[in-house]
């Protein structure tokens, strides 16, 4: 008798709990780009806007009385956490009408924004609810009648930048990403140190474009596998890796003999590959536009390379005016350039094995 009531008492609980647990409600954002305006259609639970409306049941939204008692209110609230930046002006939605959907607890607000010229890129900002910090918000972007972009907004990100499809919107791409590889690559110490490293011994203008050329190929070909997730190792093990090729680059150049053959672009190549993999852990944070990835990830590689360029033409100057003036003075520069690029390196090793917090 005891296990029957045992039983029954599960078995209520078990019917019980999905009528008594709490919903999670979500918002639908969809924007459809047209020429000269962009229209949209926001769903809001009935949850989340009478909690902030303070009315004591969302039942009572399915009241048209209510909802219309409460539109504006309703309307100034999506005014207010919904927003589209374009160029240097921020537009808040024109709300049309407010509808009660029949088939869930929920109302539909239909947007427009007025824009007087098709923008190159956009940025949509919306914290809608935030009272809620599991609150979540689908996004759909339409050209044309086409779905471009698919997001989620929730406590940690509410903004996206988006490229339409474009020529504009295409240049707006490469502006972008070859600005963020020049900066990328003059920020980063370590990628410059080891491109300094294969330089230090000198050699002849073929010689250092076979360098660097064998350098951007072989970070090139890892950045794309990494952000494509083809590939994707942990920087707990590509960060301490491409200390480690700076260590090496350094003590090869004290190694080397007038009779070694130059196997610089080999070990650019090799390199290369780990190098590409640490430049990928930088773009994936920005980002990127999944309607025009291929773009951004060419424009980003090519603003690496120009940086990468730039810094060739400075150091190889630099060497070569060294070596001119004094064959020793050249010697000294290999000799304590590579003691530097080698401590250099170390130092990162040891940061980022037993450190890692601080990389």
């Amino acid at each position: 008798m005891r296990v029957r009531h045992a039983v029954l008492i599960v078995v209520l609980l078990a019917v019980a709990a999905p009528a008594s647990a709490h919903p999670a409600p979500f918002s639908y954002l969809d924007l459809h780009l047209r020429l000269g305006r962009v229209d949209g259609a926001l769903v809001a639970h009935a949850i989340d806007l009478a909690h902030e409306l303070g009315l004591p049941s969302p039942d009572q939204l399915r009241d048209r009385r209510v909802v219309d008692a409460n539109q504006d209110r309703m309307f100034a609230l999506v005014r207010q956490r919904l927003r589209l930046v374009a160029g240097a002006a921020t537009l808040a939605p024109l709300v049309d009408r407010v509808d009660i959907l029949a088939d869930r607890p929920a109302l539909r607000f239909t947007l427009r924004f007025a824009i007087e010229r098709p923008p190159d890129s956009f940025v949509i900002r919306a914290a809608l609810f935030p009272y809620d910090a599991n609150h979540q918000t689908f996004v759909n972007v339409y050209e044309d009648g086409a779905l471009r972009y698919q997001g989620i907004f929730n406590a940690t990100r509410s903004s996206v930048e988006y490229f339409p499809g474009t020529a504009q919107g295409t240049l707006a791409v490469v502006r972008k990403f070859v600005v963020q590889g020049v900066r990328h690559i003059a920020i980063g110490p370590d990628h410059i140190l080891f491109l300094v490293g294969l330089l230090l011994l000198g050699g002849s203008l073929m010689q250092l474009v076979r360098i660097v050329t064998a350098f951007t190929v072989a970070h090139s070909l890892t950045l794309t596998l990494a952000v494509l997730n083809v590939l994707n190792p942990s920087a707990l093990l590509v960060e301490p890796a491409v200390a480690l090729s700076i260590i090496y680059i350094g003590a090869d150049n004290l190694l080397v003999t007038r009779q070694s053959r130059d196997v610089r672009a080999w070990i650019a190549l090799a390199f290369g590959l780990i190098h590409g993999f640490g430049f990928a852990s930088v773009l994936r944070e920005m980002d990127l536009p999944r309607q025009a990835l291929g773009w951004s990830l060419f424009s980003f590689n090519a603003g690496v390379e120009i940086g990468q360029v730039a810094i060739v033409l400075v150091v190889a100057s630099v060497l070569g005016a060294a070596r001119r003036a004094s064959e020793t003075l050249g010697q000294r520069l290999v000799y304590v350039g590579s003691a530097g690029v080698m401590t250099a390196g170390a130092y990162w090793f040891v940061q980022r094995v037993f450190f890692a917090g601080g990389v």
